[in-house]
């Protein structure tokens, strides 16, 4: 799939995914249950934890099945890190990477998942694991979006805004667009609900705080919990290192004709999750953002994708489907430039001092 898949029929892949996240969303109290467990398709395919599988020398594994892998590598995030835009599970950033380095590479990843999210996920399926050699997290957009999620849910406090409010967190899709019109109703279905009582609809106008607000409160976030991370790694000899995952404005100051032409389309009618992005695109706010979470993740070893995605000999084609998803040809730089980086994440890493801290 290209960036130039924005017509306004959505394509197959499109329709594929949406299905997979209609049916799979969920985000019960104490649970990290993100996405269909079981789910079979041509282009995604989760295990019995609803975990997206990866390939590896012909093989799928994922942490429900990791078959006879003594040591496994973590790719965690949200939805870039899933493989939201991959055309198959082979295709994914994950897969890539299993590729690249000849060894098992599992998706810990789920759309919508902020850090405190993520790291919930790996505590959750920690003992399924086994050995642990490189952990990478790709994130840090989510825990953005999710500053400005609950500044406008905050503005649905009342009982009667339960199904609203529930409706509303299910219409992120980490920037997903609909896959296709809903069906012309019926006269009687219309009826019924002209008669019906209206329901509360999200603000048309969100009284966000500044971006430059939103995104400190992010930053802070991402950088504890990256030295939660830190601390609960200490004795797996497992590297760590976080990369602040790609995002066409921040990576790009002129678009290929492809990614253009889907920006434009995106413009014209902005997806929930970019709404939640609003005032966060310019280069500087980007600079400052990176700057404050190497600062308090220090250790961890910190990278910025969006300043390292142009080394790829094919940055000048279109790899984005949209701001923040990538096609397979954007999965596979992306995977090359971690796999470059990843050497130098390990030298630091080796040479820096971690105290280790017990968890009773």
């Amino acid at each position: 799939m290209t960036a130039t898949d924005t017509t306004s029929s959505p394509s197959p892949l499109q329709q594929d995914y949406q299905r997979f996240l209609l049916l799979g969303s969920r985000r019960a109290p104490l649970t990290v249950h993100v996405h269909e467990s079981g789910y079979r398709s041509g282009t995604i395919n989760t295990d019995a934890l609803g975990l997206r599988y990866s390939h590896c020398a012909g093989k799928r594994f994922s942490a429900a099945e990791r078959g006879g892998a003594s040591r496994i590598n973590l790719l965690v995030g949200g939805s870039t890190a899933l493989g939201i835009g991959a055309s198959s599970d082979e295709h994914t950033v994950a897969s890539h990477l299993s590729m690249l380095t000849g060894e098992v590479w599992l998706s810990l990843a789920g759309c919508g998942l902020n850090a405190s999210q993520e790291l919930l996920m790996f505590l959750t399926h920690q003992h399924r694991l086994g050995q642990l050699g490189h952990v990478v997290v790709l994130s840090g957009l989510n825990s953005l979006a999710h500053e400005a999620l609950s500044e406008v849910l905050a503005t649905l406090n009342g009982p009667q805004h339960a199904k609203a409010y529930q409706d509303f967190l299910n219409s992120f899709s980490e920037g997903m667009q609909p896959a296709a019109p809903p069906r012309r109703q019926s006269l009687w279905r219309r009826i019924r609900q002209a008669l019906a009582t209206p329901a509360v609809a999200a603000p048309v106008s969100w009284p966000l705080s500044p971006p430059e607000k939103r995104l400190a409160r992010a930053a802070d976030n991402i950088g504890r919990t990256l030295r939660q991370w830190d601390r609960l790694l200490a004795d797996s000899h497992a590297t760590l290192t976080f990369i602040l995952q790609p995002l066409l404005p921040w990576c790009r100051d002129t678009l290929p004709a492809g990614e253009q032409a889907m920006l434009t389309a995106l413009q014209q009618k902005p997806a929930n999750f970019d709404r939640l992005l609003e005032g966060a695109f310019d280069s500087q706010l980007h600079s400052a953002f990176f700057r404050r979470i190497k600062s308090q993740a220090d250790p961890v070893p910190c990278y910025d994708m969006n300043c390292m995605l142009n080394s790829s000999p094919v940055f000048g084609a279109d790899l984005f489907i949209d701001r923040l998803h990538l096609n397979d040809l954007g999965n596979n730089a992306l995977a090359k430039v971690i796999t470059a980086k990843l050497g130098l994440a390990q030298e630091k890493h080796a040479l820096r001092k971690v105290t280790p801290i017990k968890l009773l």
